[in-house]
């Protein structure tokens, strides 16, 4: 956008008009409004526009039928960045039938509704890099793309900690997933990008924090078998344990894959279940225990009286030689020749 200002032209000399605050650029139609706090989408642009970027604004929301004030049948691209949408109504986008790129990333939005992207049938593109960190809406955003025949997503920075499955329409070819919080593909995501329906999907997953213990291993596995879809395979690093942080994926083994204690000092999966059946194994001891005390409950009953008049008898012996040893009568006869 900005390499393109110095070729912009004054805004009254532009083909079709153009808007004031914005930048029109000819051959192909561009306009681009950066940073001038619109509220709304300008009324009036050109006819002819194909692509059309509106960054640093206040949309806040974007109604129906948010860009028909006049008819933009030829407007393919669609750029609305850092302009504080965090509401896209029911067929917002009417009005825009060759649309094919919309791109949302930077904004907080907190509800999609389910019509949201009707009217936009040639949309192949669908762009919402750091755009859902505000509210989860995995829900609504797969309601609003079920009737989407996709190709390429991009969920770049929204710290994601599993794979967006409900939102992978089949046909889908291309999915960014950089920079979340994914610590590596269970088995049972693995499971689903196997589905025929997404078998031709390729996917970008460089700048997660890849824990490489052994929970690992049916990733490195698949990585390994399919590592054309992942397109950025080789670049990708272990973030933790620490033996492990910033070896390459590609050149690990799988049995140097250990379930130790992680990072943070919780014990890892193998000593957490060493810990269990060690207290299982106490519990069982305690329980039989308690079971041989209670079948031989009469047994030590009677084996603590007898001890109880073992104890009594000896008492009264010592109590006894007391008595005589401290009677006079029997010091003077023993003193008397």
């Amino acid at each position: 956008g900005l390499a393109l200002l110095p070729l912009a032209v004054p805004p009254a000399a532009a083909p079709g008009g153009c808007p004031s605050a914005c930048y029109c650029v000819a051959t192909p139609e561009l306009v681009t409004c950066r940073y001038e706090r619109l509220e709304e989408p300008p009324r009036e642009l050109p006819a002819a526009v194909h692509n059309l970027s509106i960054a640093g604004s206040n949309l806040s929301i974007l109604p129906r039928a948010a860009f028909a004030a006049r008819p933009l049948r030829d407007l393919r691209l669609l750029r609305l960045r850092h302009d504080n949408i965090h509401t896209i109504e029911d067929m917002a986008l009417q009005g825009l039938p060759a649309l094919r790129t919309l791109d949302l990333s930077h904004n907080p939005l907190l509800s999609v509704a389910a019509g949201a992207f009707a009217g936009v049938p040639l949309l192949r593109t669908l762009q919402l890099n750091q755009a859902l960190l505000a509210a989860p809406l995995e829900e609504q955003l797969a309601l609003a793309m079920q009737n989407l025949t996709l190709r390429r997503l991009e969920l770049a920075g929204n710290a994601l900690q599993a794979l967006p499955a409900s939102l992978l329409p089949p046909g889908l070819e291309e999915l960014d997933l950089r920079n979340n919080s994914l610590q590596r593909l269970a088995a049972a995501e693995l499971r689903s990008l196997e589905a025929p329906e997404l078998r031709g999907l390729r996917l970008n997953l460089g700048a997660n924090p890849l824990s490489c213990d052994c929970a690992l291993r049916p990733f490195l596995a698949w990585l390994r078998s399919a590592g054309s879809r992942v397109l950025d395979a080789r670049s990708l690093r272990c973030a933790g344990p620490p033996a492990l942080r910033g070896a390459a994926l590609l050149r690990l083994r799988p049995e140097g894959l250990v379930c130790a204690a992680s990072e943070g000092g919780e014990p890892g999966q193998l000593e957490t279940a060493s810990y269990v059946f060690f207290g299982i194994v106490l519990a069982l001891i305690g329980i039989v225990f308690l079971m041989v005390l209670y079948l031989n409950r009469r047994g030590i009953k009677r084996w603590l009286h007898n001890l109880r008049e073992a104890c009594r008898d000896q008492m009264e012996g010592y109590h006894y030689r007391y008595e005589q040893d401290a009677d006079p009568r029997c010091a003077s006869a023993v003193g008397t020749p």
